[in-house]
Formats: C-alpha cells, structure tokens, sequence
C-alpha cells in the first residue's frame, strides 16, 4: 500500500505539533460542582466554555508567571504579558476537512461572560472559508509547504506575536461528548481541557447528595512554572465557577 500526501488542511496541526516539542507538561485535574454555572446558563444561555474562559481570565490576571510564554533553549527567555487571552480549539470543517481551528479570546481580564459567548458564537456559526478570524489558516494552506511552515515558526517563536497565535493560555473542550477527562497542550504555558457535566455524588453539609460535576484538567508547563503555582491556578478557577 502506497500513501498519499496529508490534505492541506491538517497543515497547520502538523506545524503546531513541531514547535510544541520543547514543552515539558505536567498534568492537573479537579472536579468542579457546576450547579451555579448550570443555573446561571439556564437564564442566559451561555456556552460552558465561556464559563471557563471568564473564570480563567480572572484567575490568570493575578498570576503573570503563569500567565506567560517562554522561547529558546540555550538562552530562554519568558515574556509576561499585561493582559490575558484565551485560546480556544473548534472543531469544524474547511474545504470538506474536519479540522481543529483555534480563536483567540482578548482581554479576558476584564471581557463580560456575554461578550465572551457572542464571540464563540460568531467564529462557531460563521463559514471558517470566509472568517476573518482564519484568514491566516487559509493563507498558510494555500502556501508551499515549506513556506508555511516557515512562517508558522516564524510567528511562533516570536513572543510579541505568540498571544495573538495561541493566546496566553487555552481551552480546548471535549464536554459534548461522553468524554469525562482528557489533557491537553495547547502551545500555551496553561491549557484547561473541560470534560462533560454529569450527575455525580458529592458531600453537603456532612450528607451525600446528587450534583452535576464537570471535571477540569490543567496542563502546565514545567519550564515556566512549578506544580504549587498550577496547583493555585487551578484550584482558583474551580473556587470562581463554584461561586459564581
């Protein structure tokens, strides 16, 4: 059996999965009682994931070790960066292709959870062949293999220009389907990978008691930060979805 060449469309997964080598992940995850996000989407209707992106925002503005980037190996150097931005992986289809694109959420520090829905609700209804938002994507598809990916580590490897890439932290989701945990590396020193909501027994008051629980993992990169701060991150942004 003889192969055929990857379609243009998986090119920019494959340019992403060669710069994120250097990575060094550790993996966190934690339960999160979801009753008072569940009772507040039922009026509003936002999605799960702005949740996490607002409480995430939030939690990352008081970390900027965290909430960073690091570039080179002999010599590396961190950039922290004075707002946060939050990278999120769709999954959607270009050119007949079922792909992974990602949108990058500004200014999470400070953006409304209405203003975080509406923009996921735009790049997921929108036509990803003619979305600003993947003009980049459709460009680097369209160019010679080897110019793509010049370019693509080109920007990556740029510190200024890496939160408009992959943002200062992502969320990638899995939660629409039976998946109850997965980790992820989203290029960012933090990823949160969201699993679904499901009904599971928790303690109340000392008594069992029935409550939908989402389980959030956390992705860190070793590199930039240790597991107590992780850990702080972590346990804070399930504390702001809790006590919302």
């Amino acid at each position: 059996m003889t192969g055929v060449p990857l379609y243009r469309e998986r090119r920019h997964t494959l340019f992403f999965l060669e710069v994120i080598r250097d990575f060094s992940p550790v993996f966190l995850d934690t339960e999160v009682d979801m009753t008072r996000v569940l009772a507040h989407r039922a009026v509003n209707g936002h999605a799960i994931t702005a949740y996490v992106l607002h409480a995430a925002g939030r939690v990352l503005a008081k970390h900027p070790e965290a909430n960073a980037a690091i570039q080179g190996r002999l010599r590396p150097r961190v950039a922290r960066y004075p707002f946060v931005s939050g990278k999120v992986t769709l999954d959607r289809t270009l050119n007949g292709r079922r792909v992974v694109l990602g949108t990058v959420v500004p200014n999470l520090h400070e953006a409304a959870i209405a203003d975080i829905h509406a923009h996921l609700t735009r790049v997921r209804q929108g036509d990803p062949e003619k979305l600003k938002d993947f003009e980049g994507v459709r460009r680097l598809h369209a160019a010679p293999w080897a110019l793509g990916r010049r370019r693509f580590r080109k920007a990556a490897s740029s510190l200024s220009l890496r939160p408009h890439l992959t943002g200062t932290f992502a969320v990638t989701s899995l939660g629409h389907r039976a998946v109850d945990s997965f980790h992820s590396v989203g290029g960012t020193t933090t990823t949160f990978g969201v699993g679904r909501i499901t009904d599971r027994v928790v303690v109340r008051d000392g008594a069992p008691a029935v409550a939908p629980v989402m389980r959030l993992s956390l992705s860190f990169d070793h590199r930039v930060i240790d597991g107590a701060e992780a850990a702080d991150v972590l346990t804070e942004v399930k504390e702001a979805l809790e006590n919302l």
